[in-house]
Order: C-alpha cells, then sequence, then structure tokens
C-alpha cells in the first residue's frame, strides 16, 4: 500500500509521502467534497456525469473548481491500471488556513488528492445481503457529497453490528436511502427509487439503472416509498459506484419475498454488466 502512487496538490508521490497540513479545513472541520468514480479496464464510468455532480457539491459550499474536466482527465488517467477493475476517490478541501475559524479564509488553495483502488465486490452480492432500517439523522443537504460523514459512519456502523451489510435510512415514516448507498424497491411489479433532492445523493448508478430500466421496458419510476410499502416490496436493491447493485434478502429480521435475489434484479443487472462492457 505504501508504494502506491497518489495525487496531491499537483504532484504524484507515494503514499507513505503524502502529508497535509494539520490546518487543512478539510481535517478540522470537514470543509470539503469527494467523488467515487469507477473504472473499468482503465475507463472511467461515465466521467462527465461524475464531474458534474462534483461540481454541483463545489458548488454547493461555494469552492472553485480548481481543474477543468479535460485537466481532472488528465491528472486521474495516470493513476489508472487499464488491466484491472478499480475507482478513484478524489477530495477537495478548501485548504489550508492560517487559524481555526468558521469564516472561509481568503487567498487559499484548495487541497486535490486523489487515489486508485481495486473495486472489491461486496460479499453477498450474489446471494443477497441483510439490511435494518433505522432514523435518518444527517443534514438537509445530503445531495451535496461532502466530506462530513460522521452521522452515515454512525448509521452503518449500527447496521455492521447488527449483522448487517446497510443501513436504509427513513425520515418522517419515508425511504431516502441507504448510509452509503442509494435504494431501488419493486412494489406491485413497478421498479420504484425516491426522487432527487435534498435528500439523498444524486447516485450516478442509480440514473443509468433507470435510463436502462425505461429502454428495456421495465416498469420504473421515481416516487416516494413509505417505511410500511418498502417492507411488502418484492424486491430491495442497494446501489452504488463501487457495488454497483445489491440485493437485499432481509430487512430488519424479516425475509424479502422468499429471501432470494428477484427476477427483476437478474434482469437489470444483467442489462447493468453488459452495458459496462459495451462502453469498453
Amino acid at each position: 500500500m505504501e508504494n502506491k502512487t497518489v495525487y496531491l496538490n499537483g504532484q504524484y508521490v507515494l503514499l507513505a509521502e503524502a502529508k497535509v497540513s494539520v490546518m487543512d479545513r478539510g481535517f478540522l472541520f470537514g470543509d470539503g467534497v469527494y467523488e467515487v468514480i469507477p473504472s473499468y479496464s482503465g475507463h472511467l464510468f461515465h466521467f462527465q456525469e461524475h464531474m458534474e455532480r462534483l461540481e454541483n457539491s463545489l458548488n454547493s459550499i461555494r469552492l472553485v473548481n480548481p481543474h477543468s474536466r479535460e485537466q481532472w482527465l488528465e491528472i486521474l488517467t495516470p493513476l489508472l491500471d487499464f488491466s484491472l477493475d478499480q475507482y478513484i476517490y478524489l477530495q477537495i478541501t478548501r485548504g489550508v488556513g492560517p487559524k481555526r475559524d468558521h469564516a472561509f479564509p481568503e487567498n487559499i488553495a484548495p487541497t486535490v488528492f486523489a487515489i486508485c483502488s481495486n473495486i472489491v465486490p461486496l460479499e453477498g452480492k450474489d446471494s443477497g445481503v441483510k439490511a435494518i432500517s433505522l432514523d435518518d439523522s444527517r443534514w438537509d443537504l445530503c445531495n451535496v457529497k461532502a466530506t462530513t460523514l460522521l452521522a452515515n459512519i454512525l448509521l452503518r456502523q449500527e447496521a455492521v453490528e447488527k449483522g448487517c451489510a446497510e443501513a436504509i435510512l427513513v425520515k418522517d415514516g419515508y425511504v431516502t436511502e441507504g448510509a452509503a448507498s442509494n435504494i431501488f424497491a419493486v412494489i406491485d411489479g413497478i421498479l420504484i427509487t425516491p426522487p432527487k433532492g435534498n435528500g439523498i445523493l444524486p447516485g450516478i448508478t442509480r440514473d443509468v439503472i433507470l435510463e436502462l430500466a425505461k429502454k428495456n421496458n421495465v416498469p420504473a419510476t421515481e416516487d416516494i416509498i413509505s417505511l410500511e410499502a418498502l417492507k411488502s416490496a418484492s424486491e430491495i436493491w442497494l446501489t452504488s459506484s463501487t457495488r454497483e447493485i445489491i440485493p437485499v434478502v432481509e430487512l430488519d429480521s424479516k425475509k424479502v419475498s422468499d429471501g432470494k435475489p428477484g427476477p427483476v434484479f437478474h434482469a437489470v443487472n444483467g442489462l447493468f454488466q453488459a452495458y459496462k462492457r459495451s462502453l469498453l
């Protein structure tokens, strides 16, 4: 791991040599955003859409994007191994301030860090995973991919301690998303995912799945999902950039349908895998 090359503030350095000041606002306040971009055989998956989300996150926290999309591609490409399935983690913080002060410092450069890691399939991807529902205790700007993830971490940890892979979050009786994923459910034969808004992260994989479903005559829509409706769903999935599509076969200690990944999952996952291959 220490021999891995990473990008930090204009230089490619060994991970063991990459250093950030303790006065960095990302360290002191979590004042920054990040992006996760899958790469299949060296091809960055939906790069433009990931850049658009990054730009939206930066705009939301009033931080100027330090690079153009073309420059980002030039920066990230040398980190990739074209023989592997990997993902880029890209983080931008407001930078190093002269003192610890909540207000934005003037005339400081952002801290830019990027690292590439191999995608490791989640255990249970084929057989399905367990999840629990928990109250959504996060802030009101979940559409911003911010580094301030403590609420998500605590929710996910509670799920792990109860033998589950993910926490499905509920606000005012309605499902928002997972602690680190978007959510889909098949209810009365229709594939449903909550609509975009401040309450969820606009997932790139989520959008691709919706598009593939609609193009291949799989009934799909964006709509609110009550927790009660979710518990009656015939299928539940979690989606993210690195996990792709994961079926949930048990929710709150009760089987989802027959406790096995369902037919709509198999169909859409097949479409997604074929779509990935078509981009290479």
